[in-house]
């Protein structure tokens, strides 16, 4: 539909829209018959009826004759009613004209300053198979992997953190892959721990060297991680080569969830947010409570049903791990030194695995609440204060981490 093919269906639309407000709001003013003149019309009813009566015998003299003294006592009040109101046709209408045309043009207008607001005037047609073919373009224009890595220029990882001696041993480790470049083992190794360096670029070839020497045999997780590692590479864009290897991963392993991941955060790229709304919830009521996924799933998947025009309600978070019964019994039969040292390991496990991978508003609750009761509240009060800022702007979740502060003894 044209530019102005369209304004004009819209102001004829709008137009009979008015027209019909306005005859709805002026029904009742205008011909109206007063109430008097109708009294009137119905006195003069019964007035002939009475003589009808009267020649039928139903009515004898004296009882028609008092029926018109009161009918004609009713005439003559109606009569000055109708006189001093004025007839019908010479009520008064502009006021009412006028706030009828007030209320529609407020309505109208009020209509148009919305859609001015919330539309797209001018925006062409878009449907569906407009939208998939676009989407297809999208993917078909995907940077490359290696676009994308040379727009990063990486450089290796010289963290003064890292120890001196695990530098010496990459050195090595390098050395000895470059000299046996088919040594599974060692490109394993190599992969893994380019990666820790920051080196994804590395760490990517590593891994695709692994994947190009299994061939047939490499596994959906050995895709799964080449996929992982080109996107770390890239930045987190998923270019055409990491779209293949996702679905070479989920050709082997269809559940593979890693892959599954990153495929809907492909999705998100080539404009089909249906497509990821279908995937990620599917991983949200499938995953473990531990999963890496899950953290930035939540955080993206209302945008994301927004955006597919679907009105979407988070799962629950799924329950979170604990100890098993083997692992309480155990603690009982403890001493009270092992036992505190017991709970430490737990803490410590729940601590590094939220630093490193994110986790549920639940678990950095239960991780504030253990360190109060461990008595470390310096650093209570320090984890509280970074859940507050990974959760800014999540309510609930603010209140969570508030609730366990307070129960910790670090409350702000």
């Amino acid at each position: 539909m044209g530019f102005w093919a369209f304004w004009i269906i819209s102001v004829g639309l709008a137009a009979l829209a008015a027209l019909v407000l306005m005859r709805a709001l002026l029904r009742g003013r205008i011909g109206d018959e007063a109430p008097a003149a109708y009294d009137l019309r119905v006195y003069r009813d019964q007035l002939r009826g009475v003589d009808r009566d009267l020649e039928r015998g139903v009515l004898t003299e004296t009882e028609a004759a008092r029926l018109r003294t009161e009918v004609s006592r009713r005439i003559l009040t109606a009569d000055a009613q109708l006189k001093a109101q004025g007839p019908a046709g010479d009520q008064p209408k502009g006021p009412s004209r006028v706030l009828a045309g007030v209320l529609v043009l407020g309505l109208v207008g009020g209509a148009a300053a919305l859609y001015m607001q919330l539309g797209a005037p001018g925006y062409g047609d878009l449907p569906l198979s407009d939208r998939l073919a676009a989407s297809e373009r999208m993917r078909a224009n995907l940077p490359t992997q290696a676009e994308l890595e040379a727009a990063q220029a990486e450089t290796p990882q010289t963290d003064p953190q890292v120890a001196g001696d695990f530098l010496a041993l990459m050195e090595k480790l390098r050395e000895a892959v470059a000299s046996n470049p088919d040594d599974l083992q060692g490109l394993g190794l190599l992969a893994r721990n380019e990666a820790r360096l920051g080196n994804y670029a590395a760490a990517r070839k590593a891994q695709a060297r692994i994947v190009e020497i299994k061939g047939e045999a490499a596994t959906g997780r050995d895709h799964a991680l080449l996929a992982d590692l080109m996107i770390s590479a890239a930045n987190g864009t998923v270019s055409a080569e990491a779209e293949a290897a996702l679905r070479a991963a989920l050709t082997r392993t269809p559940g593979e969830a890693t892959a599954l991941y990153y495929l809907g955060l492909y999705y998100t790229q080539v404009d089909r947010p249906d497509a990821t709304l279908r995937i990620w919830d599917g991983l949200l009521r499938s995953s473990p409570p531990d999963a890496p996924w899950l953290t930035p799933i939540r955080a993206m998947i209302p945008e994301v049903a927004a955006r597919a025009g679907v009105r979407y309600d988070l799962p629950e978070s799924p329950a979170l791990p604990g100890p098993n019964a083997d692992d309480i019994a155990a603690a009982e039969e403890m001493s009270a030194e092992d036992r505190a040292a017991f709970v430490r390991g737990m803490v410590g496990q729940l601590s590094e695995r939220l630093a490193s991978r994110g986790g549920t508003p639940q678990e950095w609750a239960r991780l504030i609440t253990a360190l109060g009761v461990l008595g470390e509240s310096d650093r209570a009060r320090a984890i509280a204060q970074e859940a507050r800022e990974v959760f800014a702007g999540n309510a609930q979740a603010i209140d969570l981490i508030d609730g366990a502060a307070s129960q910790a003894g670090v409350a702000e």
